[in-house]
């Protein structure tokens, strides 16, 4: 692992990370509304700035074809692991909820940028939106495993308010709409605050995770899966698809991301093991900065 790697672009996400770490451990405030006024003001302006201004290519077509191939990977993995360790219909949702969805937003899109400078930004903010879309379909359905999981999971995608600054950022490059220059000054600074304080809440929802079973043996697994497993197929898939360097670079540092922070609300809101959930999302967030430094050292 280059030393060099680990402090000018993972120790600085970390030390953000342990700033909102700290401050809720100390002071305990209310996530939901911190996340409430990232995800529907911050990341929105983020969103939109972004795509306006990008120049669209086959990369963004790939991200979704990826994003789609990447998941149900993971959820054969796990189908597979299910039958081998003859786990139970819970502990399978688990299992797929913290290896199938990755922490694209929080974790990712600051990596990225710190990696690869603001180029590759445009990507992986669409990455982390097309994630969200999953996570909000296919997650909700696994957490909940009833007849209305489908149903509750495509309602909560018209909630993303991502969805609605991707939609009018290509109704105004498509119409070459032009904005006032101070209004699109305003979107673009409170743009620029999504990404730390994407940071912050994440580090203030793993300062929740206070009380967790230690099960090691799913731990691993799920570790195993997330940060070992998924990697090596985002390799596979982009030696099929021949991608652009960068795209591909973009690709397998995402599927090598963490296990996504809002997955242990799933399993929370519909009783699909928390306690494991939050105990591989810890796990796999702790580990992922050796992981990322070695990683980011070889790719680099």
């Amino acid at each position: 692992m280059d030393l060099g790697i680990f402090i000018d672009v993972v120790l600085p996400v970390i030390l953000i990370f342990a700033g909102g770490y700290v401050l809720q451990w100390f002071k305990l405030l209310d996530v939901k509304s911190v996340s409430a006024v990232c995800i529907y003001l911050f990341v929105p302006c983020l969103v939109f700035t972004n795509i306006y201004e990008a120049r669209f290519d086959e990369g963004f077509l790939m991200i979704i074809l990826f994003a789609g191939v990447l998941f149900l990977a993971l959820i054969s993995v796990n189908k597979l692991c299910t039958k081998l360790f003859k786990l139970g219909p819970s502990t399978e949702s688990a299992l797929i909820l913290s290896t199938a969805f990755m922490n694209a937003g929080n974790f990712g899109v600051p990596i990225m940028l710190f990696s690869f400078g603001e180029s590759i930004l445009p990507y992986a903010v669409f990455f982390m939106v097309v994630q969200n879309v999953i996570m909000n379909t296919a997650g909700v359905y696994f957490a909940s495993r009833s007849g209305t999981g489908a149903g509750m999971g495509i309602k909560s995608i018209f909630r993303l308010p991502a969805i609605y600054a991707v939609v009018a950022a290509l109704l105004f490059k498509s119409a070459s709409i032009t904005i006032p220059g101070q209004f699109y000054q305003s979107l673009e600074l409170v743009g620029q605050g999504a990404i730390p304080l994407l940071m912050i809440v994440l580090g203030m929802q793993l300062a929740n995770i206070r009380t967790f079973r230690l099960n090691w043996r799913m731990i691993g697994l799920g570790s195993l899966i997330r940060l070992g497993i998924s990697p090596v197929i985002a390799l596979l898939l982009i030696q099929v698809f021949r991608l652009d360097p960068m795209i591909s670079m973009l690709f397998i540092v995402i599927a090598s991301m963490p296990s996504a922070a809002t997955t242990t609300l799933l399993a929370v809101e519909y009783d699909a093991e928390p306690e494991l959930v939050s105990s591989i999302t810890l796990a796999t967030t702790l580990l992922s900065i050796v992981t990322l430094s070695i990683l980011l050292t070889v790719g680099i």
